[in-house]
């Protein structure tokens, strides 16, 4: 069983910065490969940005790319989002997602990820 829970919340306004860390529970965090996904007001859940178990992969949606920076810190069993460049349409509800466990690919379906944290609200404001 892995568990997540993210946290960094925060309003900020347009051009501005945040970063959402993502703390696992479980001892194969390692071997997992992570995501993170978002989700608007009235709108489906979408795919923000993947990495693989050993961070040296790394894939982006074409919305944030260039903008959003996903890394991890293994010895931590944490995953983080580092977001600049932020827009109103960047207004969400952030999910950390882990895929099964020894699982290393990445992947942008939610459906591949078995795992899922609560949740965090990012708003930006223009």
């Amino acid at each position: 069983q892995v568990q997540l829970v993210e946290s960094g919340r925060g309003l900020v306004q347009a051009g501005g910065s945040l970063r959402l860390s993502c703390a696992a529970s479980g001892r194969t965090f390692s071997s997992i490969a992570m995501g993170w996904f978002r989700q608007a007001p009235g709108k489906e859940r979408e795919f923000v940005a993947a990495i693989s178990w050993r961070s040296s992969s790394t894939y982006y949606a074409d919305s944030v790319k260039g903008r959003f920076t996903i890394s991890r810190d293994n010895a931590k069993n944490t995953v983080y989002l580092g977001m600049n460049s932020l827009k109103p349409e960047d207004t969400a509800v952030y999910y950390c997602a882990a895929r099964d466990r020894f699982v290393s690919t990445m992947s942008v379906q939610t459906y591949d990820y078995k795992y899922w944290g609560q949740g965090t609200q990012v708003t930006v404001s223009s």
